[in-house]
């Protein structure tokens, strides 16, 4: 769990000096957004950061966040139907392509990417002889964007895909482009 953790934040501190380096060279682009969410690939709430490959707000990106999810976490004897409350870290990484046109605040994102858990607990309807603490993540969201950067918002359909079964889910975030 250490060397995933270093791996995570050594990650996010590559791609923060990388959007720092873009943003120099190029003041009129706003291909990055930092996005609160609720719902979605997080599961329960995530921070996250977006950004696309290229210099340009539309196109092939990808996201990395940092969120947590409240689940049961059986105790004691399986025979046993205790439960406790547990919150644990997730970690969503996703890639997603924005569609639209290039002057429009308009985008529609679709996306395909895993959250990984930070330990194995009882969420939608997987229980605990299933528990994975890996799950796969489709977004298909509307995005309203600013041309000039600044607020931005999302909605849209999320499932979560574990164990063969694809459940149902949905999200809401706030953001801001820069």
């Amino acid at each position: 769990m250490k060397k995933f953790l270093l791996s995570f934040t050594l990650t996010v501190i590559s791609i923060c000096a990388f959007a720092q380096e873009e943003i120099s060279h190029a003041n009129s682009t706003y291909n990055k957004s930092f996005i609160a969410e609720l719902g979605g690939p997080g599961i329960l709430f995530s921070a996250n950061m977006d950004f696309r490959f290229k210099k340009n707000p539309l196109g092939l990106g990808g996201r990395i966040g940092l969120g947590f999810v409240t689940a049961d976490e059986q105790v004691g004897d399986p025979n046993n139907y205790d439960y406790r409350r547990r919150s644990v870290i997730t970690v969503p990484v996703q890639l997603n392509y924005l569609f639209g046109k290039p002057n429009s605040v308009n985008a529609f994102e679709v996306g395909f990417g895993i959250t990984y858990i930070g330990k194995k607990l009882d969420i939608m309807d997987y229980y605990e002889n299933e528990a994975t603490q890996v799950f796969g993540t489709a977004s298909f969201m509307y995005r309203r964007m600013p041309k000039d950067g600044g607020f931005s918002w999302r909605i849209g359909f999320t499932p979560l895909i574990a164990n063969g079964i694809v459940q149902p889910f949905g999200a809401v975030s706030v953001g801001y482009n820069f």
